[in-house]
C-alpha cells in the first residue's frame, strides 16, 4: 500500500463480501438510489463545463445502469460500458443496457447498425483489476462507487491504465463526515457495553488524500470539491434500513465469543442513541460528505526505452530561467 493510502489508516475489507453483500441488497437497492441520482445529475452538471468529446466510455460502478441513459444522451454516438463487481447490480443493469436514444429507433436498422452497438455492454470486474486493455478508453465515470473498495490507491492506476493518454477520468465518492451521526452513535454503544470498537462503517478517504493519490497514479491537473449533504429520518429504524440498503458495512462480523454484549441488546442501545440525537424539527440526520473529483491521465514524457517525448505544440517554447 502506498504513503498515502497508509496515511489514510483505512481498514482492509474482502471485496468478496463487498460482492456478496451488493448481491443481496441488488433488489432493494433502487429504494436508496435517490442518492446516487441526486449526484449524477449534480456530476452531469460539472461535466458541461468540461470541454471533452470521447470516443469511448467506462462507467466504472455502473450498479443498477442508473446513469447508463444518463451518458448515452450525453454522448448518443460514443460506445459504452458499464462494468461492477456485483453480477446481481448488473442483471437489474440490463434493461437500461438495452434501451436505445429514441431518435434512433425510428432510424432504418441498416443506418442503426452502422452508427454502432444497440446499446451499453456490461462486465463484472474488480475495479482494480478491469478486463479491458492498455487505453480502451478516454472517458471514466464513475459516481459513488471508489469508496466500496477497499484500497483505492490500488484501483486509480487500474483506471490510468485503461486510459487513454489525456482522457478524463470524472468520478464521486463519499468523505470521512459521511455518517458521522450514526459512527458517533457506535462510539456511545461501544463505550457503555465494553465492546472492542471494530470497524462498523466505511472509514471514507479525505478528498486530499485522493487528490494526492491522482498524482501518483499519472494523472494530471485534478480538481476536487466536496459538499455536505443531509438526509433526516423521522426514526432510528428507517436511518439504519437505509444505511443497510447502502451496503455500507463492508467488515466482517466479530465472533460471538468476543462480544460479551447480545446483539439485539446492542442494537437496541444503538436505536437509543439514535433517539437521543433527534432535532428541534423532530427528524434525526444523516451526513453525507461528497467528493468530486475530475482528472486527464498525463501524457508521456518518456518512451519505454527512456527517450524523451517532445510534443509538436512544446517545440520552441521557452522553458523557465
Amino acid at each position: 500500500m502506498s504513503p498515502t493510502a497508509a496515511k489514510s489508516g483505512r481498514p482492509a475489507y474482502d471485496s468478496r463480501l463487498v460482492r456478496r453483500i451488493f448481491d443481496r441488497r441488488a433488489a432493494t437497492f433502487g429504494e436508496v438510489a435517490f442518492l446516487p441520482r441526486e449526484i449524477s445529475q449534480r456530476m452531469r452538471e460539472r461535466l458541461e463545463y468540461i470541454k471533452v468529446s470521447p470516443v469511448s466510455m467506462l462507467d466504472a460502478g455502473c450498479g443498477a445502469g442508473d446513469d447508463l441513459p444518463l451518458l448515452r444522451e450525453r454522448f448518443p454516438e460514443t460506445p459504452l460500458v458499464g462494468v461492477d463487481l456485483s453480477h446481481a447490480m448488473l442483471v437489474r443493469a440490463l434493461p437500461q443496457a438495452a434501451g436505445e436514444p429514441g431518435w434512433r429507433r425510428l432510424l432504418p436498422a441498416a443506418l442503426q447498425r452502422s452508427l454502432g452497438g444497440r446499446g451499453p455492454r456490461l462486465a463484472q470486474a474488480d475495479f482494480a483489476a478491469l478486463p479491458f486493455a492498455d487505453g480502451a478508453f478516454d472517458f471514466i465515470w464513475s459516481n459513488l462507487a471508489l469508496h466500496w473498495h477497499s484500497q483505492p490507491d490500488s484501483v486509480l492506476p487500474e483506471w490510468q491504465r485503461v486510459l487513454q493518454p489525456n482522457g478524463l477520468l470524472m468520478f464521486s465518492t463519499l468523505g470521512p463526515d459521511t455518517l458521522r451521526e450514526l459512527r458517533a452513535a457506535y462510539a456511545e454503544v461501544e463505550a457503555a457495553h465494553g465492546l472492542s470498537g471494530a470497524p462498523r462503517v466505511i472509514d471514507f478517504v479525505d478528498m486530499h488524500d485522493l487528490g494526492d493519490m491522482l498524482v501518483e497514479s499519472g494523472f494530471e491537473i485534478p480538481v476536487m470539491d466536496q459538499e455536505t449533504l443531509t438526509i433526516t429520518y423521522t426514526s432510528p429504524e428507517s436511518l439504519l434500513a437505509d444505511v443497510r440498503r447502502w451496503g455500507a458495512y463492508p467488515h466482517r462480523r466479530a465472533r460471538a465469543a468476543t462480544q460479551p454484549a447480545h446483539p439485539r441488546r446492542i442494537h437496541a442501545a444503538l436505536r437509543k442513541a439514535l433517539e437521543a440525537r433527534r432535532r428541534a424539527d423532530g427528524t434525526i440526520a444523516l451526513t453525507f460528505e461528497v467528493i468530486y473529483g475530475h482528472a486527464w491521465k498525463a501524457i508521456p514524457r518518456t518512451t519505454a526505452d527512456g527517450h524523451a517525448i517532445v510534443r509538436v505544440e512544446d517545440i520552441g517554447r521557452r522553458r523557465p530561467g
